[in-house]
């Protein structure tokens, strides 16, 4: 018999949820605009440089960790709760720090919330979603992030310019300092206004249903799927299945995740999340601006470009979200990777031939755009839809918290060393080193992930269980 599905109650929730993302984009790039600012006024080395990028992802590191043990302990929603406090604090404490040091702890504190909702929001989406529209969903979140890229860039660029001219008409000696001398602390600070209206949106959405499922909470689970199914009988079946699938003899979590075929998931996806940062794309995010410049644009137009990698990454994740429940998750990948490979060989062909054949800028811009396009269409779309997907709903937090902090490992360490990689691998020794990482990535989704397009949750666990 065919579902039915209150689409309109399904879609509220994930968007609730997404707004995790846009924050988590927000934060993430936000930073690529005030490194050149933070680096003249503390004097930072190229080292010091990658500890401010990096230590954000330190925060993220310790988030994912214990995102997945305070999901499954106290649920989905009120570990969406403490992410909003933890980016409010952060957005607040960044703009009035007094020291280096100050600056990276509430750096920190923001990783921390970016970590936790990496896990949680797509993780919460999924657990909302109907087999027949999860990947558009999920994909929601991933948008949400771009969304969260492009309005960092688009902040970073305006305030720029607003410090320059305007901002010297402020009186206030703390918005003079924000706004107009020390331009940074307001694009970091700004932060602080969408986790305000995130933490009270919350609220608004009631916990996942297969959580109170698993919490033995069925009652509640019962009214939940009801209003998202519309009808008492569609929601019983779901009960019924999420309750076969989360009944096992095996108590431990740590057990259950040792199961040959469980374990072979969790490997895979830490496998991919690992791989997926060596491919470039966080290199691009957080240092757009820098290798901008290093081409020979000022900060004002390095800024801009940055607008539009930003823009071209958002928009393509429209259509990635459009398409990823028709054309599948494998085949985006294919499609998508190929190209990041072919655009990254082009890009480190610029910086090595650029100059003497006199080739302008807007190739280098053209390559940037054609490389975001074909991450944002692959990669970025398809990594959060699949951990949130693909793991059995008894582990299902934990294993995306081991996948999660593979992932942040892997961030850290690009943000950390893109600096020294630009210096002394040279840009175009860099971005050949992206292009090769992409060739393990595509072998990895090639042999051994299923495709999960159109399958329930529960019928993904059976899959690995086999």
């Amino acid at each position: 018999m065919k579902q039915t599905v209150n689409i309109s109650y399904v879609v509220f929730l994930s968007f609730v949820a997404a707004v995790g993302g846009f924050l988590f984009g927000y934060d993430t790039a936000v930073i690529s605009g005030t490194i050149a600012q933070v680096a003249s006024l503390f004097s930072l080395d190229s080292i010091q440089q990658g500890w401010f990028v990096g230590c954000a992802l330190v925060g993220s590191i310790i988030g994912v960790m214990c995102a997945g043990v305070l999901s499954d302990s106290f649920g989905r929603k009120k570990t969406m709760i403490l992410s909003a406090i933890l980016f409010s604090v952060s957005g607040i404490g960044c703009a009035i720090s007094g020291t280096f040091n100050e600056l990276v702890f509430y750096r920190i504190i923001g990783g921390v919330g970016i970590g936790v909702v990496s896990i949680i929001s797509p993780l919460y989406i999924s657990e909302v979603s109907v087999p027949k529209y999860r990947g558009q969903l999920v994909s929601l979140y991933q948008l949400a992030v771009t969304v969260g890229f492009l309005g960092a860039y688009l902040v970073n660029y305006w305030l720029l310019q607003y410090s320059i001219d305007g901002a010297e008409k402020l009186t206030h000696p703390l918005m003079l300092k924000v706004f107009h001398t020390e331009a940074w602390r307001g694009m970091l600070g700004m932060e602080s206004v969408p986790a305000l209206i995130f933490f009270f949106i919350i609220f608004f959405i009631p916990e996942s249903p297969r959580w109170l499922i698993l919490k033995k909470k069925e009652s509640s689970a019962k009214h939940i799927l009801q209003r998202i199914y519309g009808n008492e009988n569609d929601a019983q079946t779901e009960l019924a299945a999420t309750r076969a699938a989360s009944h096992t003899e095996t108590k431990s979590e740590w057990k259950f995740i040792l199961k040959p075929g469980i374990m072979k998931a969790v490997l895979i996806g830490v496998g991919i999340a690992i791989l997926g940062q060596f491919m470039g794309v966080n290199a691009v995010l957080y240092y757009g601006p820098t290798i901008f410049e290093s081409s020979g644009l000022s900060n004002g137009d390095s800024l801009f470009y940055q607008v539009l990698v930003g823009a071209v990454n958002m928009l393509t994740t429209v259509l990635a979200m459009l398409i990823i429940d028709k054309v599948g998750r494998k085949k985006l990948v294919y499609y998508g990777v190929s190209g990041m490979i072919l655009s990254l060989i082009l890009i480190a062909f610029y910086f090595t031939q650029g100059e003497a054949l006199g080739i302008p800028n807007l190739f280098l811009l053209i390559c940037f755009l054609f490389y975001i396009f074909c991450c944002a269409v692959s990669i970025c779309a398809v990594i959060w839809v699949l951990l949130s997907e693909m793991y059995p709903i008894k582990v299902r937090g934990l294993a995306m918290s081991i996948a999660g902090f593979s992932l942040w490992v892997g961030t850290y360490l690009i943000g950390q060393l893109t600096p020294w990689m630009l210096e002394n691998l040279t840009p175009a020794g860099t971005f050949i080193l992206f292009a090769v990482m992409c060739v393990p990535y595509m072998l990895i989704i090639w042999k051994l992930v299923p495709e999960t397009t159109g399958k329930s949750l529960e019928e993904i666990e059976k899959m690995w269980d086999k």
